[in-house]
């Protein structure tokens, strides 16, 4: 639990202390939200299948799927346009997470359920 603190801690600490501003307030909410999303995607797909992949898709796949709902929700307002750029920083805060916990958490591998599998015979 320790390193996924400290992991995300990294990753927000850093959002601030940049002093060139390549990307809005607004992006910075985006990726936050993609962010969230994923970490939450994430934790209930992994602790359901105990399967790495999927729940990185998965994941993945619902940062994205939010950030262009949203965007679409968005542009049929007044005055409103689809914003690609926020769209894709809920998607990279999504990946960010996403990338994170598949690193930090420790899975059984294919090989290792292989020879789990297999008895050993003296």
């Amino acid at each position: 639990m320790k390193p996924l603190v400290l992991f995300l801690l990294l990753c927000f600490g850093t959002m601030h202390s940049s002093q060139a501003q390549f990307i809005s307030n607004d992006g910075e909410l985006h990726f936050a939200a993609g962010a969230l999303i994923s970490g939450a995607t994430y934790g209930v797909v992994y602790a359901t299948t105990k399967n790495k992949k999927k729940a990185f898709w998965y994941s993945l796949g619902a940062a994205t799927l939010a950030g262009i709902v949203k965007e679409v929700i968005d542009s049929q307002k007044v005055n409103n346009r689809f914003d690609a750029g926020d769209a894709l920083a809920t998607s990279l805060g999504g990946l960010t997470v996403s990338l994170g916990l598949q690193l930090i958490i420790k899975g059984k591998d294919k090989k290792a359920k292989q020879m789990a599998g297999i008895a050993l015979v003296n």
